[in-house]
């Protein structure tokens, strides 16, 4: 390749590196502007802007990336949650909506904050914390005028409210028993009394509640008593009356939105990771109309104070995220805000293709399939696993994928067992000492590509970040005859060492997923591949940010310490402003450059 080419690869994966995305959006009380974060600069900030046009105006330049904004409901402030570093240690604050006036509420240091939601009057800001003890996320509030705190209820694990009362006198809480069980409780403030609302046999999930608008009745997600989630109420009186409003055989529920005075209700359904975005009247249900979405996903839905308007993050394979407003009465949907893809053709990209296939057992399994336009299968591939584990691969704007692409690489990303999306079995079904069927998944993954003839015997690699690396490096060392090359983005390795070091509150909810420490030592020494590592002969990558305390920093360098000790080809990026992913754009266009470079190195020319 000469100098020129070089430079033009390069100039091409940067620039897909830069394209930016907005996430997060707010209604101001009149409905005339939106808050929302955006990494528009390099790096997350909120932004405002007017619905009637005109350009994003900077809110906030803080050091810290900023996770999430909620504009009060008076007005007068917007609630800010940042994350020093990228670390799990996010704190809140209050900016004018001009940006000034900036006030902390939350104490500081390496406490993790989690902002839930203001009280109706905008009176307080209720946060989950786990500054009394580190082990769980309690509920506090804290009152704008005054800066007291208090605090209002305890947890195991985690907690969040996720809706109040007009009057600010009852709660709904949301409390985390372990990854994939979980249970709603109405919190009466005044009386400082609780009752759960949601007794069941576990594993069941119960998401996103709110009550209705006479506040008799709560609506949430779930899937209790069945597989698919679905939409349901339940009163929030005396006397469990439970009733399953909309449900689908072909689809999970995963978000709605719910319009003041529940005239209406916004649904988004999931089918093997792909959206599809429905309205329905109230209180009958009765569809009112199917949105057309310009890309495959939809999230983060918020209804204007006065229902007029419906605002919602959309992206796809081939569409960076943005934020889209519909308007309720016209049904007419309109682009908010455009973020940055300078020099970047979106429908020269890569779309992506949904596959099936089945495992080893003969479980039904599919993922995502990205074809490097203009090259002829087989393709050297890289398959990429999700995080979580209970994540969903679904078809998002990926810069990384993108990239690949751009170089004639091929991604497949799979749902193996365990992912999100496809019902309650497939989600536990890699619970503990399952997970060694779903490590087998990677092997019954790349035989399926490979045997269908798309992707290319001996120049195949595996990446992926989170419990994703975890997979990554399962993969290297249980089936190290099927990669060429891997790369390990913050991944976990050992799982001893994942719960003495993770957060507290992480480990706690995790014992059922992963296994108990306590009681489950040697399943956890067998599923942790920094075990067989020896096996391991493939070039592996590594990358890890220095503020990472969900996945900790030591899991990278155990990895790095034994390729080593085997002169196995090992290099190690350590990013030492990022926590738990990589969103700082200068370090995204570091992290792509370097997997980009990788496995072109191993895949193209072997």
């Amino acid at each position: 390749m000469s100098a020129d080419d070089k430079w033009a690869v390069d100039e091409s994966i940067r620039l897909l590196a830069k394209v930016g995305r907005c996430w997060s959006p707010s209604f101001s009380p009149d409905g005339r502007e939106l808050a929302f974060v955006s990494d528009l600069t390099g790096s997350p900030q909120v932004w405002r802007i007017a619905l009637s046009g005109g350009f994003p105006e900077a809110v906030t330049a803080f050091d810290e990336q900023i996770n999430t904004v909620l504009w009060s409901p008076n007005g007068d402030w917007l609630a800010v949650e940042s994350a020093p570093g990228g670390g799990m240690n996010a704190q809140i604050d209050l900016v004018r909506s001009d940006g000034g006036d900036r006030r902390r509420l939350t104490s500081g240091g390496s406490s993790n904050n989690w902002l839930n939601i203001w009280s109706k009057d905008g009176r307080y800001v209720l946060f989950s914390s786990n500054m009394d003890q580190t082990d769980s996320m309690d509920i506090f509030r804290v009152c704008i005028e005054s800066g007291a705190t208090e605090k209002l209820a305890a947890n195991s694990g985690t907690g969040i409210v996720e809706d109040l009362t007009a009057a600010g006198d009852r709660a709904l809480l949301n409390r985390i028993v372990y990854r994939g069980d979980n249970n709603i409780h109405l919190v009466d403030l005044s009386q400082d009394q609780e009752r759960m609302l949601t007794p069941h046999d576990p594993p069941a999930i119960f998401e996103n509640p709110r009550f209705s608008a006479d506040e008799r009745h709560v609506y949430l997600i779930s899937n209790r008593d069945r597989d698919l989630a679905c939409f349901c109420r339940l009163s929030a009186d005396e006397g469990e009356q439970w009733r399953i409003l909309q449900a689908r055989d072909d689809a999970e529920l995963v978000e709605f939105a719910i319009s003041p005075g529940d005239k209406s209700a916004a649904i988004v359904w999931n089918i093997a990771g792909r959206h599809e975005l429905e309205l329905i009247s109230f209180p009958n249900g009765n569809k009112l109309s199917d949105i057309e979405l310009p890309g495959e996903i939809v999230e983060d839905m918020r209804f204007s104070a006065d229902g007029s308007q419906l605002a919602m993050c959309i992206t796809g394979s081939r569409l960076p995220q943005d934020i889209w407003v519909l308007d309720i009465g016209t049904l007419s949907l309109r682009q908010v805000t455009r973020s940055p893809r300078i020099g970047v053709q979106l429908e020269r990209l890569g779309a992506a293709q949904l596959l099936r296939y089945t495992a080893h057992d003969g479980l039904p399994l599919s993922g995502w399939f990205y074809a490097p336009p203009g090259v002829d299968a087989p393709f050297p591939t890289v398959f990429s696993f999700h995080g979580g584990p209970e994540g969903q691969e679904q078809p998002r704007f990926r810069y990384d994928y993108q990239a690949l692409l751009s170089e004639g690489i091929a991604v497949f990303a799979p749902n193996v067992r365990g992912s999100s999306g496809f019902g309650k079995r497939f989600v536990n079904l890699d619970n503990g000492a399952l997970r060694f069927d779903a490590i087998q998944d990677i092997a019954s993954t790349v035989h399926h590509v490979v045997g269908a003839g798309i992707a290319e015997a001996g120049k195949l690699g595996i990446m992926g970040g989170s419990y994703g690396g975890y997979m990554t490096m399962a993969g290297l060392a249980e089936f190290p005859e099927l990669f060429a090359a891997g790369v390990n983005l913050y991944g976990l390795v050992n799982f001893k060492t994942f719960f003495e070091q993770t957060e507290g509150w992480m480990a706690s909810i995790s014992k059922i997923e992963y296994g108990d420490p306590d009681t489950e030592g040697e399943l956890l020494y067998a599923l942790s591949p920094i075990h067989k590592l020896d096996r391991v002969t493939a070039p592996t990558l590594v990358l890890h940010g220095a503020n990472d305390t969900n996945v900790p920093v030591y899991e990278a360098e155990q990895v790095v310490e034994a390729l080593r000790m085997r002169n196995v080809p090992v290099e190690y990026i350590l990013f030492p402003d990022e926590g738990h992913g990589f969103r700082i754009e200068r370090n995204r266009i570091r992290s792509v450059s370097a997997i980009v470079a990788w496995f072109t190195r191993y895949l193209l020319s072997s």
